[in-house]
């Protein structure tokens, strides 16, 4: 099928077949569509949209352009956890090992930062000598060992999105609900795993700044995996406000850790022990929700996840004594602090603001061929709710020059709000929905 007959069919509006669909995709994979057409498509599919039947499809197409993992061998349903991306996102460190250590097997293929949000395998990274970037073998032998794997995107996993999701970046083709669900689920779905479990996240910091947007995509989202066969859930969570106190990688290890030994901040400790309680019950290694929430807390309360955690650095390269000691971690070059200009309640704190000061100080990148500082970020010293005295430290900031300092401190001016009153408390989880969607995107 000629790439021009698919381009000028999505043009006019048509839906596209699996032959079309296959054929963009197969062009995509072994470079038989130059990017000009690539692109064009893409840039269709924006303006004329797609139904949920045509992205189920290219989903599918995307999936089998690569490799698709077969984990029959451990006898177990695999589960994995995806986020859409937030300001101080450490859950994934703290879920996994959860999750593992109380049966799961967790295969988790994580990605980087890029703008104001965060990135998993960034932070991971802090780890000296962790490894993210391990051959499909050596995943299989980490699941072996612990039950857990944290890697990035193999070349032999879903080869199509890589070049797909690069174009889209520089098109401006990102925004389509249909583009977005394949590229995050061909890669969850070659995994091998059959269950998910979604973190939508929605606000200021997130992708999606309202809820009707935010559930839109989770509907999608859940659709599409449910097609095709995974027991998925989505929850909807609030990203007003940075997530936990600490914004950055090495930083956000040490919440990480912390919130492991039961001393992380309240909301990062309630929202880790969430997910990982429906992973549990979506992979089938818990019989009820009451179980799963049971098996959560005993593996938080007794350092059976924290445990995990030393055993899954280890057997991916990485420095086990991080856990004892911090001090071993990336330390930045130099330390300052946001003080508050007058007395009272804490009653706003922007997470995008907060996201961007992070990426000026060198802890995320604007490019993605960017290199990070993994000692840089902010940490929270008070937080939204928080009572200050004028001149208290709210926010300490962790980088390398004077000229990033004075850019994330004009970024932290207008991020937080000192008020006279205390905000009402949000709920962790907005909404849980585990399948539907509307008809076209």
């Amino acid at each position: 099928m000629r790439a021009v007959d698919v381009i000028r069919r999505k043009r006019d509006g048509e839906d596209l077949d699996s032959e079309a669909i296959r054929a963009f995709v197969a062009g995509a994979t072994d470079g038989s569509w130059p990017d000009y057409q690539l692109a064009a498509l893409l840039m269709a599919i924006v303006l004329r949209g797609m139904t949920r039947d045509e992205a189920v499809l290219l989903t599918d197409a995307m999936v089998r352009s690569g490799q698709i993992l077969d984990l029959s061998e451990f006898g177990r349903v695999a589960v994995d956890k995806h986020s859409t991306g937030g300001v101080g996102d450490k859950l994934s460190l703290v879920i996994a090992p959860l999750a593992a250590a109380c049966g799961a097997l967790v295969p988790m293929m994580s990605g980087r930062g890029l703008g104001h949000t965060g990135g998993t395998l960034d932070k991971l990274e802090a780890i000296p000598g962790f490894r993210t970037r391990l051959p499909l073998g050596e995943m299989r032998d980490a699941l072996r060992r612990t039950g857990c794997a944290l890697i990035g995107q193999t070349e032999e996993i879903a080869p199509a999105d890589r070049r797909l999701y690069a174009l889209r970046d520089v098109t401006a083709t990102v925004e389509s609900l249909p583009l977005i669900c394949a590229s995050i689920l061909s890669k969850k779905i070659a995994e091998g795993i059959g269950a998910l479990v979604l973190d939508v996240k929605v606000g200021r910091g997130a992708f999606m700044k309202t809820h009707a947007d935010a559930r839109r995509l989770a509907e999608w989202l859940t659709h599409i995996a449910g097609r095709h066969g995974l027991n998925v859930e989505a929850l909807l969570t609030p990203m007003d406000v940075p997530l936990g106190r600490a914004v950055g990688n090495a930083n956000e290890v040490i919440e990480a850790i912390e919130t492991l030994k039961g001393r992380g901040p309240r909301d990062v400790e309630s929202l880790s022990v969430r997910f990982a309680s429906r992973m549990l019950r979506l992979c089938g290694q818990a019989a009820s929700d009451a179980d799963a929430d049971a098996q959560i807390r005993t593996a938080l309360r007794s350092g059976a996840g924290l445990e995990r955690f030393r055993a899954v650095i280890a057997g991916q390269g990485g420095d086990p004594a991080v856990i004892d000691d911090y001090a071993r971690l990336p330390k930045p070059a130099r330390v300052d602090e946001w003080r508050a200009p007058r007395a009272g309640v804490v009653s706003d704190i922007d997470a995008e603001l907060v996201g961007r000061a992070a990426v000026v100080l060198g802890a995320g990148r604007d490019r993605a061929d960017a290199a990070v500082d993994p000692a840089a970020g902010l940490d929270l010293v008070a937080t939204v709710g928080d009572e200050v005295d004028q001149g208290a430290p709210v926010i300490r900031m962790s980088g390398a020059a004077m000229a990033q300092f004075d850019a994330a401190r004009a970024l932290l001016d207008r991020a937080v709000i000192i008020d006279h009153e205390r905000p009402a408390p949000v709920a962790l989880v907005l909404e849980s929905i585990a399948a539907g969607g509307p008809p076209r995107a």
